[in-house]
């Protein structure tokens, strides 16, 4: 071979075997490429449904909400301002960065909005879906929101049950409330019949769907969800914390479908059913627990105080 003739064909060589070497160096970069992605999402699709639904949750922070419902109770405005009186003084500089509401009956709102000094909000326990009219004994949005009152329950299961309010009822007040420009907790939740035969998720659907109806995307930041089973409210019954998970859970569920998930993962949804100083604690560690309704406990300032002030790890 001539000096030329082997120049040439050393440097087509060169050219032959480092192109083989790109080649060879993508194609492997591929495979590792994809023997990763194999692994996060085979992983991601084997750990456990809690770990998965955590990931897409965790940076919605969903600031808690404590609320209480007085019910038929105190007896007396006194006992009323004293009760408000104490619970507000449990909240410190100290307590978890949440919201904190009482809903007190009619006539004890005003007394104990001034007794709390703003350290907390006073809503209403219910209202009637109408404005105005002869309606005999009924209150309005616009009465409760013109004493200061932005939250209001709607659906509580005694209202259900012993007033005999439906689904279209409760689903009236939310409306209502919502175009007053008002906020609405609705209270959802299964009998124990229903529950013993697996049907708390059916329920919830229900009562989500037909409470909700006619409320759009852009009003669900004036709405929380309160999932009370029927079987532990005032019968000293709690649902587990992995129960009280598992149905807020699907309950979310069934927001994404109604709203997307944005505004599900954003929504707050409380837990109700004879919540306790003992209970609360493992309630809210749960990554779908963001809150709770109190009953019985929310007459009690020291032990509604030790639930405002709830410990997690």
């Amino acid at each position: 071979l001539t000096s030329r003739t082997f120049v040439r064909w050393w440097w087509w060589q060169r050219c032959i075997v480092g192109t083989l070497v790109v080649v060879v160096t993508i194609e492997t970069m591929k495979v590792i490429a994809f023997s990763l992605f194999s692994l996060v999402a085979t992983s991601a699709a084997f750990a456990p449904v809690s770990e998965r639904f955590r990931r897409s949750t965790t940076l919605q922070a969903r600031k808690p909400f404590i609320s209480g419902n007085w019910k038929l109770n105190p007896a007396t405005r006194d006992e009323a301002v004293e009760l408000a009186s104490g619970i507000a003084s449990a909240i410190t500089p100290s307590s978890p960065d949440s919201d904190v509401a009482l809903f007190v009956p009619y006539p004890y709102i005003e007394a104990a909005s001034n007794a709390v000094a703003g350290k907390l909000q006073i809503g209403a326990e219910t209202i009637y879906p109408e404005p105005q009219g002869a309606f005999t004994g009924a209150v309005c949005a616009s009465m409760v929101k013109s004493v200061g009152v932005q939250w209001a329950l709607a659906g509580h299961s005694e209202r259900r049950v012993i007033f005999g309010e439906s689904d279209e009822d409760i689903n009236e007040q939310c409306v209502a409330l919502i175009n007053s420009g008002m906020s609405v907790m609705l209270c959802i939740g299964e009998s124990e019949a229903e529950y013993d035969k697996d049907l708390a998720g059916a329920v919830c659907e229900i009562q989500l769907k037909k409470g909700l109806a006619g409320i759009g995307k852009a009003d669900m930041a004036n709405v929380a969800i309160a999932y009370e089973p029927v079987w532990a409210i005032g019968t000293g019954k709690v649902a587990t914390p992995e129960t009280a998970q598992s149905v807020h859970s699907t309950c979310r569920a069934i927001l994404a479908e109604m709203y997307g998930q944005e505004i599900a993962d954003a929504t707050r949804i409380l837990y109700g059913g004879s919540v306790s100083p003992e209970s609360i604690d493992n309630l809210m560690a749960q990554p779908d627990v963001d809150g709770a309704l109190v009953g019985g406990a929310s007459l009690d300032s020291e032990k509604f105080g030790r639930i405002i002030n709830f410990e997690t790890s």
